[in-house]
């Protein structure tokens, strides 16, 4: 059962009020982002665990010089994630399109 337009301008209205802002998660990444705070940001918890925790061996382990393998590891992630961060992004507003999408249909089916 296909949507009316009415209710996908209501979808397309709900996505971009509860998408992520690409001027925030660029700004944390540029001032957060070896803590992974972008990643949190954008609801990838996992892989910003995983940047805090390179971060943190990395300058516990420094000392015997392996944490910098560790961090130089983190800088070059770092730098990938500024191009990766738009497609994050739509990738988060194909999320909430398709579960609205979802409740959509289903609202649809109850009411008649």
């Amino acid at each position: 059962m296909a949507l009316s337009t009415q209710e996908q301008i209501l979808i397309e209205q709900r996505v971009m009020n509860e998408a992520k802002s690409v001027g925030a998660a660029y700004l944390l990444w540029f001032f957060l982002g070896t803590l992974g705070a972008h990643r949190f940001y954008l609801g990838r918890t996992g892989s910003g665990l995983a940047q805090l925790a390179l971060l943190v061996i990395g300058w516990l382990t420094a000392a015997i010089v392996i944490g910098f393998g560790f961090l130089i590891a983190l800088g070059i992630w770092w730098i990938v994630d500024a191009f990766l961060i738009p497609g994050m992004i739509e990738e988060q507003k194909s999320e909430v399109r398709r579960s609205l999408m979802r409740l959509m249909e289903a609202q649809t089916r109850a009411s008649q």
